[in-house]
């Protein structure tokens, strides 16, 4: 295991794709402290800006590396990693898990925006909030998140799956507008309320809302009424409204609504 320590609060973002067990693990001692990143506009290596403590550690068979501090503005860690464990003792930067392959990244703080975004295996965990975009496409592009897991204990920002077309997402407090814009395929839960426009232009895939929301998108017709649904084999107690859309774009996703926490959509059950 490695361990590392911010030798002081960075003030300009720091680029740090380096840090990621498939690199860590083929490099010695002298090559993980020589490794290159960028601070603001300028180049440093990773012994200038942590203090790097090698640790043996026999209870884990992955390799580890272990973020203690504040890193907010450390970006990029674990991008791309496929393997091994990534445990962050504070807040982490933009684009966590960046099309990560396989493994695992735990967070017991907050994340920032772009987390997991494009991710095509392995889990991500977040103990605090998230900021926007998580598990999501790059702006231009249709390949969000296809496979893996992201759960946020916390909340989430706006456009949380765009894109997306496979895997999970769960966030167990509240979440912004336009959850699963786009959205291809695969499950956002969402055990908290919405802001709403969920769902917009969706094509496939399943949305579930156990909190509030305050309208569905006009776009989405009411489908039937269930007692419970089944998320990633797992049995969530109802009633839930289901809805289907995007219609617009010809779509067939399903969006499942809390009976309980929306009876200002009872209105709806005119039309099963």
């Amino acid at each position: 295991m490695i361990t590392l320590h911010p030798k002081h609060p960075f003030k300009a973002p720091v680029d740090a794709e380096c840090i990621s067990p498939d690199v860590f693990a083929e490099k010695s001692a002298k090559e993980i402290a020589a490794l290159q990143i960028w601070e603001g506009n300028r180049k440093r290596t990773l012994s200038g800006l942590f203090k790097i403590k090698h640790e043996n550690d026999s209870s884990s068979k992955e390799f580890t590396i272990r973020i203690c501090g504040d890193v907010s503005k450390v970006r990029k860690i674990g991008a791309k990693m496929s393997k091994g464990n990534i445990i962050v003792e504070g807040d982490a930067g933009m684009h966590l898990g960046e099309e990560m392959k396989g493994g695992v990244i735990t967070v017991t703080g907050n994340a920032d925006s772009w987390t997991g975004s494009m991710m095509k295996e392995g889990t991500i965990e977040i103990k605090g909030n998230v900021g926007d975009y998580i598990g999501a496409s790059y702006r231009g592009s249709t390949q969000g998140m296809s496979g893996g897991k992201i759960i946020i204990h916390g909340d989430a920002g706006y456009e949380v799956g765009c894109f997306m077309r496979k895997g999970l997402i769960k966030v167990h407090g509240n979440i912004g507008k336009f959850a699963g814009i786009h959205m291809r395929n695969g499950t956002i839960f969402i055990q908290g309320n919405s802001e709403g426009r969920a769902g917009a232009q969706m094509i496939s895939g399943k949305i579930v809302v156990c909190g509030h929301i305050p309208s569905i998108l006009p776009t989405f017709t009411i489908d039937n009424v269930r007692p419970k649904v089944k998320v990633n084999g797992e049995k969530v107690e109802g009633p839930f409204y289901r809805f289907i859309g995007d219609l617009a774009d010809g779509g067939n996703g399903k969006l499942f609504v809390s009976k309980t926490k929306n009876t200002h959509l009872n209105s709806y059950e005119e039309y099963l």
